[in-house]
């Protein structure tokens, strides 16, 4: 894998979802902060509450410890790099017959574009069966339901797997499930390319070792579920995608019970983008067997 100088190009070519013009696009390796996992200062196992806390309950109890790191470009290397090794993979040339209008209803998502991501993740993990269970639309505005996430986590552990496989499939087809391979993968797509404003950055899994994960409870209204946060260590290797384009696809595998790779990842402010520059994505996260 080569490092990329770093350039700047003009993105003119119209796109039939929200359409940007002369919009110059930050290109090649760039420094850049991230927040990584600080514990809690009592030592209490760390938690966040995914809706509005109980009275007198923090959102969460552990903070965050900032780190500057180069955060390399995959653009013109993206064939060098497999969901199987490095946790992540970029798909290009997608063919969509969603529109910007799909993603502001959630039927119409599930209707039109569910049935892609499913076609996407069968041809490109060689797996028997795909299970979309959920999907977050991140808007960089002031007051959106969700935003970026400028925190370096991974958003399920093997616990939290395992209990999604038994949530998601009757019993007796959960625990077959669970003999074999599964995996979690996250498909983000940008909504408003291109995307130079809150880029996500991801790192090789290769390069994170496991004693950097930290498990976190995930609390929701009726059940908790666990993600994990992830402290700095050296040699941590980071990239992003550069101004990722309407046909572009991101995979990001955050569990795997064969290989174990899993993908930290994070938004985070590109110092080069223009400001007022926004940023429109989904992600849509899927059980993967086989």
């Amino acid at each position: 894998m080569t490092t990329q100088t770093q350039t700047t190009t003009t993105n003119t070519a119209p796109s039939t979802l929200t359409p940007h013009h002369s919009i110059k696009i930050p290109r090649g390796p760039v420094t850049a902060t991230l927040n990584f996992y600080q514990p809690p200062a009592d030592a209490s196992k760390p938690f966040n509450y995914v809706e509005q806390p109980p009275p007198g309950h923090p959102q969460r109890n552990y903070s965050d410890t900032e780190q500057v790191v180069t955060i390399n470009d995959i653009r013109g290397q993206e064939a060098d790099f497999n969901i199987n090794t490095h946790a992540f993979a970029a798909v290009q040339n997608i063919q969509s017959q969603a529109n910007r209008a799909t993603f502001d209803d959630d039927e119409a998502i599930e209707r039109v574009y569910y049935p892609e991501v499913e076609e996407l993740l069968l041809k490109e993990t060689g797996a028997k069966k795909v299970l979309l269970f959920d999907h977050t639309i991140r808007l960089a505005t002031p007051g959106a339901k969700r935003a970026p996430v400028n925190r370096v986590h991974i958003d399920q552990t093997s616990a939290s797997a395992a209990q999604r496989v038994r949530f998601h499939l009757p019993e007796s087809e959960a625990e077959e499930a669970l003999k074999g391979r599964y995996r979690i993968i996250n498909v983000w797509r940008p909504l408003n390319p291109p995307i130079v404003a809150h880029p996500l950055a991801f790192a090789d899994s290769t390069s994170v070792p496991e004693e950097a994960m930290v498990g976190i409870q995930h609390r929701y209204p009726d059940r908790t579920g666990e993600t994990a946060a992830v402290k700095y260590t050296e040699g941590q290797r980071w990239w992003y995608w550069s101004g990722m384009e309407e046909g572009e696809r991101l995979l990001l595998q955050c569990f795997d019970t064969e290989g174990g790779a899993r993908v930290p990842h994070s938004a985070f402010v590109d110092p080069r983008s223009e400001e007022g520059a926004g940023r429109e994505s989904i992600e849509v996260r899927a059980l993967v067997f086989g």
